[in-house]
């Protein structure tokens, strides 16, 4: 895989290098062809594209996503993607999910601290950060309309059979790694939970100008 932009951190460079897209499963890739599929519609329609990332808590799955799916398109040069992230309720971005990114080479700024900290994830020199903080997928901070909902976990994709403005709604669900909190495996599968997060999302955009 070759960057389109050389911008992106040299250490994020290195973790994308290792993707492969041999590891995701045919049934893998009939999940995500629908995502596919909505962002190559609004590129040949040179229309904006967004894509708000949704999990219960907004804790953990959803942000990974957003951060990754967002480094992806700018990676190959896909112009005019805007990643946001919510939850049907609104908690904390959990902090092993900041220590997984900085571990991958994302340069991570806490910009309030406090309950739910907002948190400043830049991936690349000349590129806006993402910003990350726990929000109800509703919120003023995210899009009303013309978005595809992703829907990152069972518990949201069955308790939301309906989000308000999206145009598309699209279940990619991941394992949590919360069931490994405070046990000896959390870093490993926090990191492999990102890994997989990050291939999937790296695929999905690859597919884009194919």
């Amino acid at each position: 895989m070759n960057a389109t932009d050389p911008t992106i951190f040299q250490e994020i460079e290195k973790a994308i290098s290792t993707f492969n897209f041999d590891t995701i499963s045919e049934n893998r890739k009939i999940t995500l062809q629908p995502l596919i599929d909505f962002i190559r519609a609004k590129v040949n329609n040179k229309k904006e594209i967004r894509l708000n990332l949704i999990c219960t808590h907004n804790s953990r799955r959803s942000h990974l996503s957003q951060v990754w799916a967002q480094t992806a398109a700018v990676h190959y040069g896909i112009e005019n993607v805007f990643c946001y992230s919510g939850g049907t309720e609104a908690t904390a971005m959990f902090p092993m999910v900041a220590e997984t990114l900085k571990n991958s080479g994302f340069k991570i700024q806490t910009l309030s601290e406090g309950s739910n900290p907002i948190y400043a994830i830049k991936y690349a020199e000349n590129e806006h950060p993402v910003i990350c903080f726990s929000k109800t997928y509703d919120n003023d901070f995210n899009p009303e309309s013309e978005f595809a909902a992703i829907m990152t976990c069972s518990q949201a994709d069955g308790g939301c059979p309906f989000i308000p403005g999206a145009e598309k709604r699209i279940p990619i669900t991941f394992e949590d790694p919360k069931a490994f909190d405070n046990t000896p495996q959390q870093k490993e599968m926090y990191q492999e939970r990102s890994l997989q997060i990050a291939t999937e999302m790296f695929y999905v955009f690859s597919q884009i100008k194919n």
